[in-house]
């Protein structure tokens, strides 16, 4: 009996699904180790809250010796195992199938969130089809990966394909959901990351009131702008903007987990300011009208991911967000595709 025969068999009499969150964030590319190992001595960290905007992956039985990928926003595409493009749209989840060495699958990612969003929907898909080969591994009886190796495992993946630097906030808030710091120590310190959990359950009800999330109609590209940031970080440039984000994203967590969300929000702003002094483009036409809304209704804003496109999410007062709300509604009815999206916080995580 060939290889293919027993996965075939399973694949055709099981249900190979899982799913993963996408995120809203503060303090990104402080997650790339270009930045936090030099920003070590000011304890480096990322805020994010995985949203219920989840991306499943679905592994079906295809023809032999081949790959399929299909995915909403994209074109199918379809290679011979041999030859398994990694620099295709789709290369990081090629990549993947590279890694667990099997063909004849055909992989179907459905996400809730738009595509190219800057919510981290590449790397949640990443994390749910490693999920989704260690439910092949175990009907196998093979040795599934560790849950706390899968984020590890699909950042390393994605950071070898992208050929630069990568982030590994998306894989971790896809992993374990919720709210959290991540504090980046890297492979110098016995704990690659340390998470730092900022709210029970019991609180999500009273924060998902306080929160906004906007689409702003185009896709983003966030290698672009990362690569901006880290050309000019590592040429001495902006030094001070950097260590000043450093102490933002800090002072952020401290006044989120107590509760003092006025400070938060000033955080926030001042955090995306001193991004755009580096970058203005990191906000398009549409995200600076959303910001300074934001702004002018006692809210703070930040774009998600490294911007540029995508996401918007917003936090402030109950009635402050209730106000926003509908000024957003009416920016962003007036752009094709844009609009307000889904912010319930995903409590699961991988499932």
């Amino acid at each position: 009996m060939s290889r293919i025969d027993p996965i075939r068999k399973i694949l055709e009499t099981d249900k190979i699904i899982a799913s993963a969150p996408c995120r809203v964030d503060l303090g990104g590319t402080l997650d790339i180790s270009s930045f936090y190992y030099p920003l070590s001595y000011l304890n480096p960290c990322t805020f994010n809250i995985a949203v219920g905007l989840r991306t499943t992956v679905r592994i079906l039985p295809h023809r032999k010796g081949f790959i399929k990928v299909s995915s909403r926003g994209f074109e199918d595409a379809e290679f011979s195992f041999e030859h398994l493009p990694f620099n295709h749209p789709m290369g990081l989840t090629f990549a993947i199938a590279a890694y667990f060495n099997i063909d004849g699958i055909h992989i179907h990612i459905d996400s809730s969130s738009p595509p190219r969003s800057a919510l981290g929907g590449s790397s949640s898909a990443a994390v749910a089809l490693i999920t989704a080969y260690n439910r092949i591994f175990k009907e196998l009886q093979i040795d599934e990966v560790p849950l706390d190796r899968i984020p590890l495992l699909a950042h390393a993946i994605e950071e070898g394909v992208a050929g630069a630097p990568c982030g590994l906030q998306d894989q971790l808030a896809a992993v374990y959901g919720g709210i959290n710091a991540w504090f980046w120590k890297g492979k110098g310190d016995s704990r690659f990351f340390i998470r730092r959990p900022l709210a029970d359950r019991s609180a999500y009800p009273d924060i998902e009131k306080r929160l906004l999330l906007a689409y702003c109609g185009i896709p983003h590209e966030s290698i672009n702008v990362n690569s901006q940031w880290v050309k000019q970080f590592l040429s001495g440039h902006f030094r001070s903007h950097w260590q000043e984000i450093v102490r933002c994203t800090n002072s952020f967590v401290e006044a989120f987990s107590r509760s003092d969300f006025r400070e938060a929000v000033r955080l926030m702003n001042r955090e995306t300011l001193i991004r755009l002094e580096m970058t203005p483009d990191v906000l398009d036409s549409t995200g600076n009208k959303l910001f300074d809304q934001a702004r002018e209704n006692h809210c703070g804003a930040r774009f998600t991911g490294a911007g540029a496109g995508g996401c918007l999410w917003a936090l402030g007062d109950e009635t402050n967000i209730s106000e926003l709300k509908n000024r957003w509604i009416k920016i962003l009815s007036e752009i094709p595709d844009a609009g307000l999206l889904s912010v319930r916080i995903d409590e699961t995580g991988l499932s």
